[in-house]
């Protein structure tokens, strides 16, 4: 039977001269390796297409055709270095020609004729050998490649496969605070609408009793029920300042403060907010620095604070207000968005009252969030203290543990201006107008426009009503007599700020007052006015608004 050798260990011979290729063949048949005999350079190059072990060739080798040869050995594979056993004479391979090819074909090994024929078998079977190292090496090769093919696409799935479940878990995490926001969304229109029905029950109730009674000619003890109505109005209007407050959106009066003093003039009406069984110690650093916040948020947020200290301590106990000088590094401010490393001046509260679990601490500044119970609180101190703080530039931050108490720290910068400014003093001035003073009023509500204009025509002012600005701008570029500009910020159109700055071309030095419910680029005033412009927020009292207007148009 005869052994089907493969084409890829076969022996190509070329030798045209003599008899040396038929003795070559016959010498490898006999020891089993399979050989062709091919009769030039074109047939060998054919057959080394197919495949070859490798080639026995004479030395004679010459003529154009090795450049055949020579272009199939430079285009093997990195794997491949075809062997060739080149037939000599008798020191052949010292010659020249001999030396080239062996530079030129590369893997030569020489045979000196007349050989034995037992060295041509020794030297094709190492050949051999060689060239199964190179197979093997090739297969490794190919296996690596489809190693390194498979892992690819192995990576490219588990690419796909994390690109799809960071897809869904990004899918999930907006799902997530989408309805997070919503809860937080429906706890707040949910607290809103609580108390703001409970006071315009009160308000809408006291008017109506109010007219009744004037109808039957009934006027005793109406002011019981004006009082009722303007108390739930009040509270009304805190309830929004302190929304305003937790979203940073409230118009800020920064200035110098210092805070010993704030807080000791304060004393009293903490005194009075506590029960006897509370102890008041103030620990006051003698060498505070100053401040720059706004003194009304700042006594509201530090009366909040008392209050709450006082609900954690039913039983009484001790009650800790103190003030020092903090450094904030770097380390601790890189994880709040708004706070710069610097010097601040700290407020903080300290009680030893019943504390709170970490998980009331994480929510502690949610607002209409309490632990108290139904008409004890609204959830909205902590809340609005928070946002004062970040809107001014400070921070703050609860530590408690459970019987142990809790202590708020308010962190506030530093007042880096040059020099203190002078507390306002209390507006002594009469209210009534003087030599036919008038006043231009601009409000785009027509409530307020006229309960505006009724205070201050009963109080002998002139005024001139327009509902938008581009009405006001005519009445501001003629001739008539304007000693104070009341305007809304947020009016449709041109906002009162820019209908200010147009005013004051027509009219340089004019005086303004701002009135405003809310107006976002106004939430920081020393930003926003200019010199002769001042600011009151809604809802506000008549005696503030024209005390205010007094004071500006004698100044």
């Amino acid at each position: 039977m005869t052994v089907q050798v493969p084409l890829a260990e076969r022996a190509l011979i070329l030798a045209p001269v003599g008899r040396d290729s038929q003795i070559a063949l016959m010498i490898l048949n006999e020891a089993g390796y399979s050989g062709l005999v091919t009769p030039g350079l074109d047939s060998l190059c054919t057959e080394l297409e197919q495949g070859a072990g490798l080639v026995v060739a004479a030395e004679a080798l010459r003529g154009p055709e090795l450049e055949a040869l020579f272009l199939h050995l430079e285009q093997q594979p990195a794997w491949s270095d075809l062997p060739i056993v080149l037939l000599t004479h008798h020191g052949g391979q010292e010659q020249g020609p001999s030396s080239r090819l062996s530079d030129l074909l590369g893997n030569v090994t020489f045979l000196e004729r007349p050989f034995h024929p037992a060295t041509l078998v020794s030297m094709v079977s190492a050949a051999l050998r060689g060239r199964r190292r190179q197979y093997e090496a090739r297969d490794r090769l190919v296996d690596l490649s489809e190693s390194e093919r498979r892992l690819q696409s192995t990576l490219e799935t588990l690419e796909q496969q994390v690109e799809e479940r960071t897809a869904q878990l990004r899918h999930n995490e907006e799902a997530l605070r989408q309805s997070q926001k919503m809860e937080a969304v429906g706890q707040l229109t949910g607290g809103i609408a609580h108390d703001f029905n409970n006071m315009l029950t009160g308000i809408i109730g006291s008017l109506e009793l109010l007219r009744r009674r004037l109808a039957r000619g009934r006027l005793d003890d109406l002011d019981s029920l004006i009082d009722l109505g303007v108390t739930s109005a009040n509270r009304a209007a805190s309830l929004t300042h302190r929304l305003l407050a937790f979203s940073r959106r409230q118009s800020l009066d920064s200035k110098a403060v210092q805070m010993n003093t704030l807080v000791l003039s304060m004393g009293e009406l903490l005194q009075r907010s506590l029960n006897e069984s509370i102890q008041l110690d103030m620990r006051l650093n003698d060498k505070l620095w100053v401040a720059e916040a706004d003194p009304n948020q700042l006594e509201s947020a530090l009366l909040n604070l008392v209050i709450n200290a006082r609900d954690a301590m039913p039983d009484g106990g001790k009650l800790v207000v103190e003030t020092s000088n903090q450094v904030l590094k770097r380390e601790f401010t890189e994880a709040y968005s708004n706070l710069e490393p610097g010097d601040y001046v700290m407020l903080s509260v300290t009680d030893n009252g019943s504390g709170m679990p970490q998980s009331v601490i994480n929510r502690a500044f949610d607002p209409f969030f309490t632990t108290k119970p139904i008409g004890q609180g609204t959830g909205l101190g902590l809340s609005m203290i928070y946002g004062f703080s970040k809107q001014s530039r400070g921070h703050v931050s609860i530590h408690s543990e459970i019987d142990e108490g809790t202590t708020v720290k308010l962190y506030l910068p530093r007042f880096r201006g040059e020099e203190l400014s002078s507390p306002d003093s209390a507006i002594q001035q009469a209210p009534d107008a003087l030599d036919g003073e008038t006043v231009l009023i601009v409000e785009d509500d027509p409530a307020v426009r006229v309960l505006v204009c009724a205070v201050l025509g009963e109080l002998g002012y002139a005024f001139v009503e327009a509902w938008d600005a581009d009405s006001a701008v005519p009445i501001l570029n003629s001739t008539q007599r304007i000693d104070l500009l009341i305007s809304d910020v947020g009016l449709p159109g041109m906002n009162g700020r820019q209908l200010a700055e147009v005013g004051r071309q027509y009219r340089p030095g004019l005086k303004v007052l701002f009135i405003t419910g809310y107006a976002e680029h106004a939430a920081v005033r020393g930003g926003f006015l200019d010199s002769g412009m001042q600011m009151i927020t809604k809802p506000f009292t008549f005696d503030l608004l024209t005390a205010k207007v007094r004071e500006m148009i004698k100044s």
